[in-house]
Parts: structure tokens; sequence; C-alpha cells
């Protein structure tokens, strides 16, 4: 079982940024593929970005490419969502996701281990 916890989420105004985290305290996360997924209300999961496990490679949707950017602390065994630019349609709550096998396509089900979630709420 891996436990995955994400903090960072708030209410921010459009154009404002804000940084997830998604740690775990009992699985080293570089031994992971992670990804970032956030579901707004009435709508289904979408993928938002993606970083190997191997060669740090990262993946955006885009949507948010150019403005959001993946990486991972492993000294602090953390995954981070950076969002800068942050806009209302960017409202969610965002989930980080392990896969302790390659992840040919970023979609959920290649994904065995899910976080809570973080609710980001954007004004306008």
């Amino acid at each position: 079982q891996v436990e995955l916890v994400e903090s960072g989420g708030g209410l921010v105004q459009a154009g404002g940024s804000l940084r997830l985290s998604c740690a775990s305290s009992r699985r080293t996360l570089s031994k992971y593929f992670m990804g970032w997924f956030r579901q707004a209300p009435g709508k289904e999961r979408e993928f938002v970005a993606a970083i190997s496990r191997t060669d740090g490679s990262t993946a955006y949707a885009d949507s948010v490419k150019g403005r959001f950017t993946v990486s991972r602390d492993n000294a602090k065994n953390t995954v981070y969502l950076q969002m800068n630019r942050l806009q209302p349609a960017d409202t969610a709550a965002y989930s980080c996701a392990a896969s302790d096998r390659f992840v040919p396509r970023p979609i959920p089900s290649q994904y065995a281990y899910w976080g809570q979630g973080t609710q980001v709420t954007v004004s306008s």
C-alpha cells in the first residue's frame, strides 16, 4: 500500500500561483511513476501532469502546458506541481497518483495508488 498525501491547495485569485505537494511516509516515491490529475464538480477526472521515475521526463495536458511544472525532490520524498497563471477553469480537486510500472498513457487506470486530493479554487 502506498500512502500519498497531497497538500498546498487553497483559494487564489486568477493569475496567482500555488504549489501542490505529494508526499509519502511509507514508500520511496522515486521508485514510482507519478501523475497529477484533477476533477471538477460534474466532470470526469482528467490528466494534468506526469513525471517519470527513470529519466525525470515530464508530460502535460495541453490546457496547463507552459503554466504548470511537475518535479520531484527525492531527498524530501516529495513530488510537486507548481501552478502559475491560474485560471478559474483550473478549479478542481487535485490528486497525485503513483504507479510502480511504466505508464504508456497517463490515464487514471494506469495508476494503482492515489491520494485523497487537495482542493484548488481560483476566483475571477
